[in-house]
């Protein structure tokens, strides 16, 4: 080759790389970032819906100086307290009467008053109690009324007070300086026991009869995930005194016997009397219970951004979404909560709150076959959990702290605890695709708006949403994830679940979840109405001699609660809904439909000593009339006097009439639990999730989602490539930029 051609081929190479690089700048130029646009609609609210704001850190610390100053009794603080001290649970908002906030909202009352509940343990007392105290008015209270005769015929009884977390440290305490040490062989040669490597979970409800304060602690390897590392040793622990030095051990049981005490115990061990099931030591990540992934990170999994921003705004505790608003809110005890629900300007329910989260263990254990959790005891908006962001929920949802005071004198924040996002559901929420007669595609993007918040109660973690739909409709739900609690596998554990590692029993147990649902459709007023179906056998008009089982339409409207109460495994009318006293365009009554989603059995046979605290579970549907002196389904006093129930929702039943009259929806829906070898390391959201639907029933003339901006239609004549027309076809124009996602931050870990 000479030296010509060689510079030939140079410049031309030169050109193309000079070409391609060109090419490479203006195609490979990195997308503008993304423009967020504010909500084309203005929030009309004005601030009334903060009626409905949990209490500020401010207002709590107000209460709490207000109690400590005006009661004249020496209040301790919750987290140090003795069970003899008097101290302040719990502080959370008193939501004002129903007619009251509707007077304020609908413009002809003032607003209420804003009034804090207080729950005070009373133990410094010659007759030791629970105390209920509205205080207000807030931000600077002047006045405080027990309302605990009121609400529930008298003063509540010391022994029902749901457990602080100081009285667990007591308990943890009284295991390791007072029980422990009296077998120490035993503690020291088969359990390893060091001072800190076993970790005790509670059972609950506490004894057999009223005034019981007698529980079961699992001992477990203090692990990560140490709920399904159980060692074979359980400890009941009478510890219904007041003084702490009076507790005492009623009974000890390890690898399937049973001991009158530790001294026992180890004078068995000691004589070889025992037969000893070592489990071997499990490192401090837990083993086969880690949650650290098995696999190196590889391609970024899928996300989920908005083009031009959010398409709803939250302005305090107001949320405001194409054609939904509502408040929001959170109570200790019972978790996320609605209120004021409107669609399209109209209200469409006043409530939708979680009651109650309950579970029934069976085991061969005795803190596992005497296990009835109820959550709301505990604290299912207390134990709200920090989110993750892009795990929990997408990465550029809304997260909002909250705020609360219980266990504590002093305000604490969960940071980060809900999150809001409008979710595309990678579905249509309606489409038809024609290809008879004329030739069009029209459909709808199923995008909602979520609202959620996740509650780690003990070993499981409950994923909480409230979906808002483009056709009007609501729906609550509820995943079950977390860890299986578990027994130590011995004798004949087989009968009561499955066999999950070597000495690991993931025990059988159900889930039930109640709501209240308190429904204003068309008005304050409404009636109660099934719609079903039945086959009617006729002849065919053309041809007599023939028959048709033709369905046909049933209706009915429930006069009474009785009429209205659904037990779990009755027969239920599968359209029952709310009905307004005003007409949609065709003479149909307007109306909202409930439609439960569960899988619920038996909660617990109705003979059972404790059943009437629980009795809300009897039914997957029960409609009562709404009463102030009704707010909620169950108590938190239940828990630790089943046997007395404070609340006895069965008590709500009582035969009333319920047309035309302000109704309350309490839907039930759970599933059965059976913990299998892939519940390790831990349960898995499918599957397991359970909850309602509410959806417009005749409530408008026709869909109200046809009004959706996000509606795609073209026909075969036209140009759907064209923007005009298809407004997906604008994708590579409108949604090519760069989402702003912020930097990742927790604050989980923060003030434990």
């Amino acid at each position: 080759m000479n030296v010509r051609t060689a510079l030939v081929l140079l410049a031309l190479a030169l050109a193309t790389i000079f070409a391609l690089v060109c090419v490479l700048l203006t195609r490979g130029r990195a997308p503008s970032a993304c423009l967020h646009q504010p909500p084309a609609q203005e929030d009309p609210d004005g601030g009334q819906s903060l009626v409905f704001a949990d209490l500020t850190p401010a207002e709590l610390a107000q209460v709490v100086r207000y109690l400590q100053g005006h009661l004249g009794l020496r209040l301790v603080d919750a987290a140090h307290a003795k069970p003899s001290d008097n101290c302040i649970a719990s502080v959370e908002l008193q939501v004002p009467a129903k007619a009251e906030v509707l007077r304020f909202l609908d413009g002809a009352g003032a607003r209420p008053p804003r009034e804090a509940l207080a729950v005070l343990y009373f133990g410094e007392q010659p007759d030791p109690n629970v105390t209920e105290y509205v205080v207000g008015p807030l931000p600077t209270p002047a006045y405080h009324r027990d309302v605990t005769v009121r609400r529930y015929g008298g003063k509540v009884p010391y022994h029902r007070r749901p457990t602080l977390a100081v009285e667990y440290k007591q308990l943890a305490g009284f295991l390791k300086s007072q029980v422990f040490p009296a077998a120490p062989s035993f503690m020291r040669q088969v359990m390893e026991y060091d001072g800190g490597s076993l970790a005790a979970l509670t059972a609950a409800p506490r004894g057999f009869q009223s005034g019981d304060r007698i529980t079961w602690f699992a001992l477990f390897q203090n692990v990560s995930g140490f709920f399904v590392h159980p060692v074979g040793l359980e400890v009941l622990v009478d510890h219904s005194s007041l003084d702490i030095s009076r507790w005492a051990v009623s009974r000890v049981f390890y690898n399937g016997q049973y001991y009158r005490d530790m001294v026992q115990l180890e004078s068995a061990y000691v004589q070889g009397r025992i037969s000893v099931e070592k489990v071997r030591r499990a490192p401090r990540d837990g083993d086969f219970s880690s949650m650290k992934p098995r696999a190196p990170s590889a391609a970024l999994f899928p996300l989920q951004y908005e083009p031009q921003g959010p398409r709803y705004s939250v302005r305090n505790n107001h949320v405001l979404y194409q054609a939904w608003s509502f408040a929001f809110g959170m109570s200790v005890s019972t978790g996320l909560r609605l209120f004021d629900i409107r669609h399209k300007g109209e209200r469409v329910a006043y409530e939708i709150s979680i009651q109650e989260a309950m579970s029934v263990y069976g085991s061969n254990c005795p803190g596992g076959m005497s296990t009835r959790y109820m959550d709301g005891s505990f604290g299912i908006g207390r134990y709200t959990s920090p989110l993750v962001r892009g795990v929990d929920c997408p990465y550029l949802a809304t997260y909002l702290d909250v705020h609360f005071l219980a266990h504590s004198q002093v305000p604490q924040v969960s940071k980060s605890a809900i999150c809001i996002f409008e979710q595309n559901l990678g579905s249509p929420l309606r489409r038809h695709y024609s290809n008879l007669q004329s030739l069009y595609y029209g459909g709808l993007v199923n995008s909602a708006l979520v609202v959620r918040s996740i509650a780690t109660v003990g070993n499981y973690d409950y994923v909480w949403d409230f979906l808002f739909y483009q056709n009007g409709a609501i729906e609550g739900k509820v995943q079950a994830t977390g860890y299986a609690s578990s027994s130590f596998f011995h004798g004949d554990g087989l009968r009561y679940g499955n066999r999950l590692w070597e000495h690991t029993l993931g025990t059988i147990h159900t889930h039930f979840i109640n709501y209240k649902v308190d429904l204003d459709v068309g008005g304050v007023k409404n009636s109660l109405v099934a719609h079903d179906m039945a086959f009617e056998v006729v002849r065919a008009p053309w041809n007599p001699e023939q028959q048709i089982e033709r369905p046909r339409l049933t209706k009915k409207v429930l006069d009474t609660e009785d009429q209205a109460a659904f037990r779990l495994q009755a027969k239920m009318p599968r359209y029952i809904y709310f009905a307004a006293n005003s007409k949609n365009k065709w003479g149909h009554q307007r109306g909202y439909r409930i439609q439960v989603i569960s899988s619920a059995g038996d909660h617990v046979p109705e003979a059972s000593s404790m059943e009437r605290a629980i009795s809300w579970a009897r039914y997957q549907l029960a409609v009562t009339r709404r009463k102030e002196e009704e707010p909620t389904s169950t108590s938190i006093y239940n828990q630790n006097d089943p046997w007395t129930p404070t609340v006895a929702f069965a008590d709500f039943i009582n035969n009333e009439t319920i047309t035309n009259e302000d109704l309350v929806a309490w839907i039930t829906a759970g599933f059965l639990h059976i913990p299998h070898s892939e519940d390790i390391p831990n349960t898995v959201t499918v599957g397991n999730s359970v909850g309602f639907l509410l959806r417009p029933y005749n409530y408008y003339d026709l869909d109200p989602s046809i009004y959706s901006q996000d509606g795609v239609f073209f026909t075969s004549e036209q140009d759907f490539t064209a923007c005009e027309v298809n407004p997906v076809a604008c994708l590579p124009q409108t949604a090519s930029c760069l989402p702003n996602f912020p930097p990742f931050t927790y604050d989980g870990f923060q003030n434990m």
